[in-house]
């Protein structure tokens, strides 16, 4: 029966190549040594684009990871079935090697093209993202901890995504895990109680037996998890695979699935050690400087996917505007519309901005002051970014309208999305007493920190005042817990601003200071002032 006619919908934002149509991200890779990965980025940004490559994202998320305890014939197989989408998303993101490419290819821009695949691909499909990460960020600590290391990153580098649930030395590719939480610790790791005991000796690369629970153990069907137990000299860090090295199943049940608000492809779980088979990585005693290094990593693929859930929404919000009328007349052309969207471009710009920061510190190993501005720039860009981005969405969301709200939308699930980076690797807290441990614990760090802020001075007198201020105030700030939030808060938005204005674009650098360095401004988005060219902001930003 047809009782009226469809028209002022949207079309929907598909058939498009994600990286070829952002100017935002080619921008910035344009100004680093990034050539040679330019044509991997532009196919990788076609595929994403594809509605066929879109729609298995949707449907990763609708058709929910199944948990599986036991066979037909009772026994126990602790197996998790995936949606087929699941695995061709994790299979493709792995033959690009999301999971990789800065350790298989050393070179300049390596880390920046990485960055721009994994902002790529959250975008369309964000649990995923879980065991990318961890497996990305675990080989740092392999090299440096595990002896056995050879027998393991060969495979993990191999860009072959299997997923076979089969002892490690019989499949053509490995994926890592993370499992740190317990019951009653959750971020204060040292309140674990799960033991480990040595099996013939101690020392690092040696075989131990683990005996305990973790609450929080994501993607459990890796094929080896970094985990923390305590030992006879304190919390030590192992790593326990799924299967024995002798070819049985080794001793750790998965007791269930959690049931998250978000992040729904992707199966996080309770796990038990039962005498479970782990190795030693590093020495006794030392188990959180050992993880820790895997923690920084992932901590730092929360600051891209964050930053990648910020643009996809401000995409599917620009091409909303860009076809629904509202009185006749374009949203795009309506001037409250355009400040809330311009407000949205300037947060998004900022977002990757920091993000990519972050990324130059990682390709500046070398450099000392590099390091030292990572150790900081690490957790305030964790802090913020995170932060924003469930702000930034649920404005996104109102956008369009009831059109947003529906699960047809995308943007639910961006949002459900995006509380999870902030949780995980350590909460909001946590980033900021971090902050604060590691300006009192090496203080060069806020002194090289500062002077990346200062590198941006002399261009924009509003960021030149709220530099001095900061200085000026900083010292007593640091010092005081109760102001850990808005410390890092301030550290933040002057970072962002000046990466903003040290990339060049003095239209987004000067909007983003005159919107968020000015503290008699308002909370809200779409409260910029008259002076600042939204149409151009909002152009700019345009996939196109």
């Amino acid at each position: 029966m047809q009782t009226h006619e469809v028209f002022n919908q949207v079309p929907p934002l598909n058939s498009i190549n994600f990286f070829e149509a952002d100017q935002v991200l080619k921008d910035l890779l344009a100004k680093q040594d990034t050539k040679w990965g330019l044509e991997r980025l532009n196919k990788y940004g076609a595929l994403m684009g594809q509605a066929e490559w879109i729609k298995k994202g949707f449907v990763a998320n609708k058709q929910h990871p199944v948990f599986h305890s036991h066979d037909a014939y009772g026994h126990r197989i602790d197996e998790i079935e995936f949606h087929p989408a699941y695995h061709e998303l994790m299979a493709i993101a792995t033959k690009y090697e999301i999971p990789a490419l800065p350790w298989k290819q050393p070179r300049k821009g390596a880390h920046l093209i990485r960055m721009a695949l994994s902002y790529l691909h959250t975008q369309v499909e964000a649990g995923t993202g879980c065991p990318l990460t961890m497996t990305f960020s675990s080989v740092p600590p392999l090299k440096r901890h595990f002896p056995l290391a050879s027998e393991w990153l060969p495979k993990i580098l191999n860009q072959q995504y299997d997923p076979s649930n089969k002892p490690y030395f019989e499949k053509t590719g490995l994926t890592i895990g993370m499992a740190m939480t317990e019951k009653q610790g959750g971020t204060d790791v040292r309140a674990n109680t799960t033991q480990a005991r040595p099996i013939n000796k101690r020392g690092i690369g040696e075989a131990y037996e683990l005996t305990g629970h973790k609450w929080f153990c994501s993607a459990p069907m890796c094929d080896g998890f970094l985990t923390l137990a305590q030992t006879e000299q304190g919390l030590s860090c192992f790593l326990f695979p799924r299967w024995r090295p002798d070819g049985t199943k080794n001793t750790f049940r998965i007791q269930r699935l959690k049931d998250k608000l978000g992040n729904r492809s992707n199966a996080s779980s309770e796990i038990e050690f039962e005498g479970a088979f782990a190795w030693l990585m590093g020495a006794e005693g030392k188990g959180v400087p050992t993880i820790i290094e895997m923690v920084g990593l992932t901590r730092y693929d929360c600051m891209i996917g964050s930053s990648a859930l910020i643009r996809r929404g401000l995409s599917e919000v620009i091409n909303h505007i860009s076809h629904r009328k509202v009185m006749g007349k374009l949203l795009v052309n309506q001037p409250l519309m355009q400040n809330v969207v311009a407000d949205l471009c300037l947060e998004s710009e900022a977002a990757l901005a920091m993000t990519y920061r972050a990324a130059l510190c990682l390709e500046r190993t070398d450099q000392e002051e590099e390091q030292l501005l990572m150790r900081l720039l690490m957790p305030i860009g964790k802090y913020w970014i995170t932060k924003r981005a469930t702000f930034f969405l649920a404005e996104a969301m109102e956008c369009l309208g009831g059109n947003g709200y529906v699960e047809d939308s995308l943007l639910p699930r961006l949002f459900r999305e995006a509380p999870v980076n902030a949780i995980w690797e350590g909460s909001g807290n946590v980033q900021c007493l971090d902050v604060l441990r590691a300006i009192q614990k090496t203080p060069p760090v806020l002194t090289v920190y500062l002077k990346e802020l200062d590198s941006a001075k002399g261009n924009n007198l509003l960021f030149d005042t709220y530099l001095a201020q900061l200085q000026q105030q900083i010292s007593s700030l640091i010092t005081q817990p109760f102001q850990a939030r808005n410390s890092t808060e301030r550290l933040a938005k002057a970072m962002q601003a000046a990466q903003l204005i040290k990339l060049g674009n003095q239209l987004v650098a000067d909007a983003f200071c005159t919107a968020r360095l000015n503290p008699a401004n308002s909370l809200m988005f779409g409260t910029l002032p008259t002076s600042i060219d939204c149409k151009r902001i909002i152009e700019r930003n345009k996939l196109r």
